[in-house]
């Protein structure tokens, strides 16, 4: 009999256990089923026209370089700049002794005038041989030597003349003058230097910085792949084939005045496999010096069907792969890697991965979870937080 009743509370035990396990799986399911569902902003991919623009690095280049020369050996007398001013072609900048030109001068003058006398007193003898000649009062051979002597003054006058124009080179080479308008540095030489001596001695250099040029280099594969989407249609050049260009500065601000592409050299560096393409700017303010480092925008084509999407919605996995939270027809959450190209505005320029009508989380994302549902809040944005997507 007790071992009948033993056998009898053990499976009243057994059974009992078991409703409470049921009811408390019950409850948790119903919990599970009632708890709310996380909530995320999304945003609906469209396709509108975007820019396709490279990045590149180079450095600034003057448009206009002159280096000022002493052409004649001399003394310097006097420097008549401001080292680091901005002067005018045709502006006075250093004088050299003249004393030596101007003396040569004089003597090239007294040379050309014998050389005149010498041409005339020959013409005339010409002249008279030249009716002696039929009386034959004179010879043949005389009246040809007459001739001849009047075509040698007459080279000799010539040259003369040429020695005077030489000496009056000298003489105002001896002023140095600007070659371009510009900025120009500072002076390589004081007064007292003997300049010219069996060369052609640099005196000061002069820069045109106001519009300034911006040399980059960009690999010949970036180009080629630009040309093939020119090619197939997919991309569209900018206005009329000129891109438009951004530089950066070096505390990766813009710079505010805007510039543009000139041209793309048509000699690749063997070295390097790149290519340069020179950009203008303006410079006013001469903030961009020759020689400086810089980073550049160029926006080289257009994409009429570009997709982007802010910054703010990609996430990446542990191999560095960027990716998105897409939602499906049942708003649950899967995750979609994507292709990133460059940023605009805030947002990424996405390549591949994605197409429009897909909608993507850009606000809790931290609640939602791969194959999971969420709910969408539909609230409308502050007009500045909407702007920034």
């Amino acid at each position: 009999m007790g071992y009948f009743m033993s056998n009898y509370l053990l499976a009243k035990l057994g059974l009992l256990t078991l409703a409470l396990t049921l009811s408390a799986c019950d409850k948790a399911s119903t919990a599970e089923e009632s708890a709310p569902l996380p909530t995320v902003r999304i945003e609906t991919i469209q396709a509108h026209p975007l820019s396709i623009s490279s990045e590149l690095s180079g450095r600034i280049v003057a448009p206009r370089i002159a280096e000022v020369r002493a052409r004649v050996a001399g003394v310097v007398l006097q420097r008549t700049f401001r080292e680091g001013s901005d002067v005018k072609q045709g502006d006075v900048l250093f004088r050299i002794d003249p004393a030596p030109f101007k003396a040569d001068l004089d003597s090239a003058e007294a040379a050309l005038r014998k050389a005149e006398a010498n041409a005339f007193q020959a013409r005339l003898q010409e002249q008279r041989y030249a009716q002696l000649i039929d009386d034959k009062a004179v010879s043949a051979q005389e009246y040809d030597n007459a001739r001849a002597l009047a075509r040698q003054t007459v080279a000799e006058v010539a040259a003369n003349k040429a020695a005077v124009e030489r000496a009056k080179l000298n003489l105002g080479y001896a002023t140095v003058t600007a070659p371009i308008s510009g900025r120009i540095g500072r002076a390589l030489v004081t007064e007292g230097a003997l300049v010219g001596q069996n060369e052609s001695t640099p005196l000061a250099l002069i820069q045109q910085l106001n519009p300034i040029h911006a040399d980059l280099t960009q690999s010949t594969r970036e180009l080629n792949d630009l040309r093939r989407a020119f090619r197939s249609g997919q991309l569209q050049a900018v206005g009329q084939g000129q891109a438009k260009a951004t530089l950066i500065q070096d505390d990766g601000s813009l710079y505010p005045l805007p510039g543009k592409l000139l041209f793309t050299d048509i000699t690749v560096d063997p070295g390097t496999g790149q290519i340069i393409l020179r950009s203008e700017f303006p410079n006013p303010d001469l903030d961009l010096l020759p020689g400086s480092f810089v980073r550049v925008r160029l926006e080289q084509a257009v994409n009429r069907q570009g997709i982007s999407v802010p910054q703010r919605a990609i996430q990446r996995d542990s191999a560095g792969i960027a990716q998105v939270l897409l939602l499906d027809d049942e708003q649950r959450v899967g995750l979609q890697p994507v292709e990133l190209g460059a940023v605009q505005n805030d947002r990424w320029v996405v390549s591949g991965g994605l197409k429009p009508g897909d909608r993507i989380v850009i606000e809790g994302l931290q609640h939602a979870r791969p194959g999971e549902k969420v709910q969408i809040d539909d609230t409308p944005l502050p007009l500045a937080q909407a702007s920034g997507q």
